[in-house]
């Protein structure tokens, strides 16, 4: 019963990161000096699969000639995890430092005093700019948004100077866009529900074309959202090269794509081998080279940190292998909302031409609550971090240099179930929702067995009970 208890917990572990800040002097191909902390760029996919890009899976369906050239010129991490297999705790865990398992009720989800990556950054000196998804609420839940007034507790009360984007995922109604604390327009239309069920392609009700029923803003078009969200980010990065400012830039491009809805263009419809996702897929990668192109031609590229990641895996199931040929999530075994390692290892690109080498591949253990502390190092504010709960550790040194040898790190949480220490992972049983049964316990070496296909869970009790006191130990 005791290790019952114990492996029915769930926590989170504070994890403290250090270190001094990478300082360069640099001169743009425009002449004009940058500033000596690096510009920042996260670009956040939505629902992206680890087998989906070329540079992960040789055996992809998909082509992504821009984010493949983005690994060939940065580093590619191999072991890299969201902060959990669903949107909104790990977009919480991205910006906080902190596991998604420690974020509390809302209807805003990141406290008032909570440090973010932006609000560091900012106390650093940076221009903050989010465009896209935010998804972590603001100070009313959406059935009480006024849309005449301001929207507080969002992006711009949680260290962005500026954001242009819109409350949640792009299949949840109220659909409007939003700047800064304001609706730029607000719903005065009803759109009905969208479904690929039963069309050409076969999907079940959660792909597709698949949007809710709801209220719409004039100047929303489902369609219109991913171009206009990659246009925003593009005139940020040229008005700020414009500018030659002296201050960094941190822009944080929160994708609502390849989410639900998969609406690819005209442009990009039957150019994939996987459907109208893997289409989708393809609009992303090249908005993704429209950003590249805009750094290239500001003068910043240099002396930008640019990092790609996905907030969770793919909704793709294995009748959607077995038809298209294509594996979303590679070698790995599950998908979004899953404790399994498709739910949350994410591909994981940085580059940073100043300062990492070209081509290299990490497989250092990392995780979205990492970043935090990565950028504080980076930007020489890691003593901000001395006296703020945080779980995250810095991953710099494998920036600079991708060959150092995988390294110890305290135990990560990725749900309320799941903890993973070194090579070890354990998904804890629990009870299955709206029944009485419990799950079968789950304990897997991801060094012998990325698949999750060996279940040591009964073989080996001495590393269940090990990591089963120390989920209880973070809990406690």
């Amino acid at each position: 019963m005791r290790l019952l208890l114990i492996l029915t917990a769930f926590a989170v572990v504070i994890l403290n990161g250090s270190g001094i800040g990478a300082q360069v002097e640099d001169l743009s191909p425009g002449g004009r000096a940058e500033s000596r902390n690096p510009n920042i760029i996260v670009i956040l996919a939505d629902d992206l699969g680890y087998g989906d890009l070329s540079c992960y899976n040789a055996e992809s369906k998909i082509s992504t000639p821009n984010i493949d050239a983005l690994a060939a010129s940065g580093v590619r991490f191999t072991d890299a995890h969201s902060g959990w297999a669903s949107c909104i705790p790990s977009r919480y865990a991205l910006l906080t430092g902190r596991f998604g398992v420690r974020m509390q009720g809302g209807p805003s989800l990141i406290p008032s005093e909570q440090m973010t990556v932006a609000s560091l950054l900012r106390e650093q000196g940076y221009v903050t700019a989010m465009v896209g998804k935010w998804h972590l609420g603001f100070d009313k839940p959406p059935q009480e948004f006024d849309y005449e007034g301001l929207f507080s507790d969002g992006p711009v009360d949680r260290g962005f100077d500026s954001f242009f984007g819109m409350h949640a995922s792009l299949d949840i109604q109220p659909y409007f866009y939003m700047r800064d604390r304001r609706a730029i327009e607000a719903p005065s239309g009803r759109i009905e529900a969208r479904t690929s069920v039963g069309g050409d392609e076969d999907w079940n009700n959660i792909q597709g074309e698949f949007w809710r029923e709801g209220d719409i803003a004039p100047d929303f078009v489902h369609a219109e959202v991913t171009p206009r969200f990659f246009e925003e980010s593009v005139r940020v990065i040229a008005d700020h090269g414009i500018q030659e400012a002296e201050s960094p830039l941190f822009l944080y491009v929160a994708l609502p794509s390849p989410h639900t809805p998969w609406l690819p263009t005209e442009e990009f419809r039957g150019r994939s081998g996987a459907g109208m996702y893997g289409d989708f897929v393809m609009q992303v990668d090249d908005g993704v080279g429209r950003i590249l192109s805009a750094l290239n031609e500001s003068g910043m590229r240099e002396n930008t940190v640019v990092m790609f990641s996905s907030d969770n895996g793919p909704v793709w199931y294995d009748k959607d292998a077995a038809r298209f040929g294509h594996r979303s999530n590679g070698r790995l075994r599950g998908m979004k909302f899953s404790s399994h390692e498709g739910g949350h290892r994410m591909p994981f690109i940085v580059r940073w031409p100043r300062s990492v080498p070209a081509g290299g591949v990490v497989e250092q253990t990392i995780v979205f609550s990492d970043v935090m502390a990565t950028f504080a190092e980076m930007s020489g504010a890691a003593t901000l971090l001395d006296d703020v709960e945080h779980d995250g550790t810095s991953f710099l040194p494998y920036l600079h240099d991708p060959s150092l040898a995988p390294g110890e790190r305290p135990a990560i949480v990725h749900d309320r179930w799941t903890i993973r220490d070194g090579d070890w992972k354990l998904i804890a049983p629990r009870q299955r929702r709206g029944r009485r049964e419990e799950s079968r316990g789950e304990l897997y070496n991801l060094r012998d067995d990325i698949g999750e296909e060996n279940n040591l869970f009964e073989s080996r009790p001495d590393i269940v009970e090990r990591l089963g006191r120390k989920l209880a130990e973070i809990v406690n």
